[in-house]
């Protein structure tokens, strides 16, 4: 996510309150613990920021970005993976989607300012919507989440803005852990088919 233009630096600890966890974990205030180890900051854009001093803790429906970036190396495919700071998962990169920003862009820019790398999206592999996350602090959020595709161009990955401790591309036999659902949106945006999910 940004961190220019004044973002504020908020905890997250990347679960919800009865609800499975996000793959957008946001929350404002308050220090959540996070797994040993982890810093447990990462950015909330300001819109949203101004957004919840106007509504409150009501329910927001928001954009999300997932980009399931690979690449060929002697004839073996990688996929690119963050290790997020807040939690320690692996996942794919992803975030939240500016205000009339294009999802397509807002994974491009993801890709660039999680892991340094760039990416071209070639297919939108999966349009989802999250179940509705509430949070620590009260907030509720639910996301349309925008799975897409991409071929790296160049770059190594490594860690950029912070959102992340670490980046690597993976061979696909040698995936690590993931929760379920991250482990889904890898396997959709690895399809070969080409057709968009819409479930």
């Amino acid at each position: 996510m940004r961190r220019e233009g004044g973002v504020a630096e908020q905890s997250v600890d990347g679960r919800a309150v009865g609800t499975k966890p996000a793959a957008f974990p946001l929350f404002r205030g308050g220090s959540v613990p996070c797994p040993s180890g982890y810093a447990g900051r990462v950015a909330t854009p300001d819109f949203i920021l101004d957004l919840r001093a106007k509504v409150g803790h009501q329910q927001l429906w928001l954009s999300g970005a997932t980009a399931v970036v690979t690449r060929e190396r002697d004839d073996t495919v990688e996929v690119l993976l963050v290790r997020r700071s807040d939690t320690g998962e692996w996942t794919p990169v992803s975030g939240i989607v500016d205000p009339g920003e294009h999802p397509a862009v807002a994974a491009v820019r993801e890709v660039a300012e999680e892991a340094g790398v760039e990416a071209e999206v070639e297919h939108l592999a999966w349009l989802t919507v999250t179940d509705v996350i509430t949070y620590e602090n009260g907030d509720r959020t639910q996301y349309i989440d925008h799975v897409f595709r991409c071929s790296w161009r160049s770059g190594d990955p490594r860690p950029v803005d912070g959102e992340a401790s670490e980046a690597a591309f993976f061979t696909l036999g040698a995936l690590p852990p993931m929760r379920p659902d991250q482990a889904e949106r890898v396997r959709i945006g690895l399809s070969d088919d080409r057709v968009t999910r819409l479930h």
